[in-house]
């Protein structure tokens, strides 16, 4: 009886464990936008369906792509659509974009 204690306590805490992940995954959303302007690690965009232009930080780490290539925040442009992955505190992370000539 004294082992069933320890076994299911190692079971509820590798279930808690697993559930956890998708939360984790969750924490970052990936969106469609479109540039409205960027630079001084802020970038405001208006998101795919919605007019209205939002403001968001830029991390100082993040991956910044443009054509597939390596990109400062400054290359980006108004009217770039780009894919923005964005943080649980609103914090742009990632950023894809393409230019209008593609």
């Amino acid at each position: 009886m004294t082992y069933r204690i320890p076994f299911l306590a190692f079971a509820a805490a590798t279930l808690f464990a697993l559930a956890g992940l998708p939360l984790l995954a969750q924490d970052e959303k990936a969106q469609e936008a479109r540039v409205v302007k960027a630079g001084e690690n802020k970038i405001t965009l208006t998101f795919k369906g919605d007019e209205t232009k939002h403001t968001h930080d830029v991390a100082k780490d993040a991956k910044i792509t443009l054509d597939d290539k390596k990109a400062k925040l400054e290359d980006l442009k108004e009217g770039f659509p780009a894919h923005v992955t964005i943080d649980a505190k609103f914090v742009v992370t990632k950023i894809h974009a393409m230019s209008k000539a593609k």
